[in-house]
């Protein structure tokens, strides 16, 4: 054999063996995707019940809207559903929900080892509303057990006003 014969082979190889590599860590990567994580996952957070309800909301998930309650908040919201109909209130969550542009949720206040107080700011296209949530921890969930009305804030610009 040839030194350059040699070299080609060699060359070969070597790239062959790079792009094999190359190949083993993509699938790797994809195939660790794939199997479950053994790391637990983090517990909840209040921020993370509002979220979920809000989102049911929009959705018009009722299973999921009523899951974030508990309480009489719970059984009220399951009294009005009885009231109205599924259908209705799924529709009056959609439309109550349809004109949010955005939400601010601030660091929760401990009021209890298992109550917090949660501000919550709704930015609409004209205004913006806040709200303080409470909500009660139960096993390892955040429920919403109570919440006051919600207060117009005053907005020195609203939203999408074009920047000048």
């Amino acid at each position: 054999m040839t030194r350059q014969r040699k070299a080609r082979i060699l060359t070969l190889i070597l790239m062959s063996a790079a792009l094999g590599f190359i190949l083993f860590k993509n699938s790797g990567r994809q195939a660790a995707d794939l199997i479950p994580s053994t790391s637990p996952k983090p517990d909840p957070t209040p921020q993370d019940a509002v979220y979920a309800m809000l989102d049911a909301a929009r959705d018009g998930n009722l299973s999921a809207y009523l899951a974030s309650f508990t309480g009489q908040m719970e059984t009220a919201l399951r009294q009005s559903i009885a009231e109205q109909g599924e259908t209705a209130f799924a529709r009056y969550l959609k439309d109550s929900n349809s004109s949010i542009k955005g939400i601010a949720i601030n660091e929760p206040q401990t009021l209890t080892d298992r109550e917090v107080k949660l501000r919550v700011e709704y930015v609409f296209q004209d205004r913006n509303e806040i709200q303080f949530f409470y909500l009660e921890k139960q096993a390892k969930d955040w429920k919403i057990a109570r919440l006051d009305s919600a207060e117009r804030v005053k907005t020195l610009i609203p939203y999408g006003t074009p920047v000048q």
